[in-house]
């Protein structure tokens, strides 16, 4: 049977996961690309299937195993099959045991190696699987001259870390990406003039914990000093925005630098995972729930306009119906404005999967309706506070009469939308006068003017989108 393609040379990516793998998967296909390879849409067209798997909880092993078995299950002779990413690193051979097929196994700390393993595979003399996942020791920062971003419109994720230091009980982030490594700022610094220079108007900074930034390399509150290294350095960028953040860890100097430039949007996104101190020390997190408190309000000192968006986990082994409650409360009195909820997952090899008073399913699943329950009426209230108020808006799709696009107080994917009435081109800010407001997401009409004096920033290729898929919203946020 003839190969795939006459080249060998075309792959096809599938990614996985959270912001960061996205990041990943977007520096192989550069590699990739540079080396001369091909991606293609169909998988039957490819001779390199990968996927950039995501091993984090229970929900996205599965997701990731049956996007592997069914590109093994339609595989061609000749085709190399890898598994990439979180789960490739984690599970190591047992992966190959659940999905016959595959022909390799890259760890998510050696994405860097993805040319030279794929000529190991091409070479080998027998058909058993090649592994290359490194055990010990941290993700050294190697990016072989390509960007640590990956590039959507014209918003850009920039990873800054990788890897996390950070000792929650729940979370096997360490065990898959090993300690924390910052990126040298000055690398950060030239990704992003780059990036800029084509076009990108939105830098969104992300890592395991953006506010450890710097600890590695003996910099002392070092997100504060790289965000005013950006703001030097590309001054013409619109926004800046700051994904998570850690509890204790934001400073009185980040919260002066968010106010001080206009570039650094008023949005922070704070995983707390929990609002009673019982539970959050057994989940080994700050557990200063005053912190908090005075935190939030030195936020909205400084920022009155500020979206504070948050996380939390219900269902934590051992969580009384006390502990929850209290939970509600903590809710109701700092009326956040984004809450992304999820039940708790069993994490073999963590030390929650240890601790005592693990809850059944249906208490999880009930204590995040009533959260969510809980946080809906005053998501609905903020949004309705904005009505009437003319907010700047990414417009990032179109079609069918209506655009669709993002205030500062949206994150891509995680957070609200707002359709806005007619179809206006892609990767414009445009003025919108909000008339409607909905639990989460707007309805608004474009300012006159604004439509006269926008500026395009789109590629022309996010112009031919006629019809604009709505991004799914991540499980459990709100």
């Amino acid at each position: 049977m003839p190969r795939t393609s006459t080249s060998g040379k075309r792959y096809h990516l599938i990614t996985l996961g959270c912001a960061k793998n996205v990041v990943d998967s977007s520096s192989m296909a550069q590699l990739l690309d540079e080396a001369g390879y091909e991606a293609v849409d169909r998988p039957a067209r490819a001779d390199v299937l990968i996927v950039n798997t995501c091993g984090f909880i229970e929900a996205a092993r599965q997701e990731s195993l049956q996007a592997l078995r069914e590109l093994a299950a339609r595989k061609k002779k000749g085709q190399l099959l890898i598994a990439a990413g979180c789960l490739a690193q984690r599970w190591g051979g047992r992966l190959v045991e659940e999905v016959p097929g595959i022909d390799g196994v890259i760890g998510t700390r050696r994405w860097m190696d993805i040319l030279e393993f794929i000529e190991r595979l091409r070479g080998r003399m027998a058909p058993d699987p090649l592994f290359h996942i490194p055990e010990d020791g941290p993700i050294r920062p190697e990016d072989r001259g390509v960007l640590r971003a990956a590039v959507q419109g014209v918003s850009a994720y920039l990873k800054i870390a990788d890897g996390c230091r950070r000792p929650c009980a729940f979370c096997a982030i360490p065990i898959i990406k090993g300690p924390a490594v910052s990126r040298p700022p000055e690398a950060i610094w030239a990704e992003a003039r780059c990036l800029v220079d084509q076009g990108v108007r939105e830098l969104i900074l992300i890592a395991q914990d953006t506010t450890d930034y710097g600890h590695d390399l003996g910099i002392r509150d070092g997100l504060p000093l790289l965000i005013e290294g950006l703001v030097q350095r590309v001054p013409e960028v619109k926004w800046i925005r700051i994904m998570y953040a850690y509890p204790g860890a934001v400073s009185d100097r980040l919260i002066e630098v968010m106010a001080s430039h206009p570039q650094v949007v008023h949005y922070l996104d704070l995983p707390l995972q929990h609002g009673h101190p019982a539970v959050l020390r057994r989940m080994r997190r700050p557990a200063n729930i005053e912190w908090v408190y005075r935190t939030v309000e030195k936020l909205r000192r400084a920022m009155p306009d500020i979206a504070i968006r948050t996380t939390f986990i219900v269902g934590y082994p051992g969580e009384t119906e006390e502990e929850f409650e209290a939970l509600l409360q903590f809710i109701r009195d700092l009326e956040f404005d984004r809450v992304g909820c999820f039940t708790y997952s069993y994490e073999p090899e963590t030390l929650s999967a240890q601790q005592p008073g693990h809850l059944p399913e249906e208490v999880k699943r009930e204590r995040y309706e009533r959260l969510m329950a809980a946080q809906q009426p005053i998501s609905l209230r903020k949004n309705q506070a904005l009505v009437g108020k003319t907010l700047e808006v990414l417009i990032e799709g179109a079609g069918d009469g209506l655009s669709v696009g993002r205030t500062y107080r949206d994150a891509p994917e995680i957070d609200g939308l707002v359709l806005v009435e007619g179809e206006w081109p892609v990767g414009q800010f445009l003025s919108v006068r909000i008339t409607g407001a909905m639990t989460y997401d707007l309805v608004g009409v474009v300012e006159t003017s604004s439509a006269h004096a926008g500026t395009l920033f789109a590629s022309p290729g996010s112009l031919e989108r006629s019809n604009y898929k709505v991004p799914r919203r991540a499980f459990g946020d709100g």
